[in-house]
């Protein structure tokens, strides 16, 4: 959520009042992320305020954007709590500034824990369960944009600012995956719309209540397992000290349950976690390194050290074998 488009006040103000959201008020850059252009955006209409979230989509297309914003309103129909995109008079959800795709949405209450308890990674795994059964008949469909064929181009144009050591791990755990993508087991994952992206920043509680899943720009159709590895990847490990990166077994037990307690996975996705755990810190370290070492230029941006998914990689690599099966066994499962 860095800011590449200088947007002024008066361009906020006219796209809010063709959104029937009346005077603008004020509009808040907003700093954390790394992909699109946010700014918080309060206004006045008749003598209520209204507080949304304006976004100019910086590499995603008018062509693709309509895929998220529907699955947006697909899942807030469903009653999994995420911001719902405003229409303009004609219905329209996707907008334009500068010529650049735009939307506003609402912006939903409470705040991120970045210390997740027990609690809180119970209330992900629920209600990832219940987004991941709600998209199932969703009727778009568009591919997850950084999943194996993103990796596949984008490994080479970082292997160059690797060392040998680090080169040689993004080589073979690309092998792998190609590997694994190509196995039956992988044929038989169940898919759908996937996040792609929960981190702890992207989720809102209030109390131990969730609020709501945001920033779904990088969903796609993919693996529900690797959505599910994915959220492991943030919510449980360890973030910095000596222990950053590695496994939080109680942690990634209590979202587990919670998770199977509402889909139980299938034996193909029980196969297939330690390769998804591996998978996603691969995505992560390579995206991590991409945008590391090939930024865009922005007003606001904080890039995210790579670093913490090289070691959350080596260590699902080395301790997969021993930290899945803890995950399996719940007695909530069905093979």
């Amino acid at each position: 959520m860095a800011v590449y488009t200088n947007v002024s006040f008066a361009q906020a103000a006219a796209l809010l009042h063709a959104l029937d959201l009346g005077d603008l008020t004020d509009l808040q850059g907003i700093q954390g992320g790394i992909e699109n252009t946010n700014y918080f955006v309060t206004s006045e209409r008749s003598g209520a305020t209204l507080q949304h979230v304006l976004t100019v989509f910086e590499r995603l297309s008018f062509e693709q954007l309509p895929y998220y914003l529907h699955l947006m309103k697909h899942l807030a129909r469903h009653g999994v709590p995420v911001p719902d995109p405003v229409p303009d008079a004609q219905g329209e959800i996707l907008h334009s500034l500068q010529g650049k795709p735009a939307a506003v949405v609402n912006r939903l209450a409470g705040g991120s824990d970045l210390q997740p308890s027990l609690a809180h990674c119970e209330a992900v795994g629920e209600t990832l369960a219940r987004m991941h059964l709600a998209g199932r008949d969703f009727d778009r469909l568009q591919p997850n944009l950084r999943g194996l064929a993103w990796w596949n181009e984008t490994v080479p144009v970082v292997l160059p600012f690797l060392t040998p050591e680090q080169a040689q791990l993004m080589r073979a755990e690309l092998a792998y995956q190609n590997h694994v993508a190509a196995s039956a087991a992988n044929a038989a994952l169940p898919r759908g719309p996937i996040h792609a992206d929960l981190f702890r920043d992207n989720v809102l509680f209030v109390g131990d209540t969730i609020s709501g899943f945001f920033d779904f720009y990088f969903a796609g159709h993919d693996s529900f397992v690797f959505d599910i590895a994915v959220t492991l990847n943030d919510w449980c490990v360890h973030h910095g000290g000596d222990l950053d990166g590695v496994h939080d077994e109680a942690r990634a037990v209590a979202l587990m349950g919670a998770y199977q307690a509402v889909r139980p996975l299938s034996a193909a996705e029980r196969q297939l976690l330690g390769a998804m755990l591996r998978a996603g810190a691969l995505r992560f370290w390579l995206s991590r390194l991409w945008d590391l070492h090939l930024p865009r230029e922005a007003s606001m941006l904080q890039a995210h050290d790579p670093a913490h998914f090289e070691r959350v990689l080596r260590h699902r690599v080395a301790t997969v074998s021993t930290a899945v099966p803890a995950l399996l066994d719940t007695g909530l499962l069905t093979a």
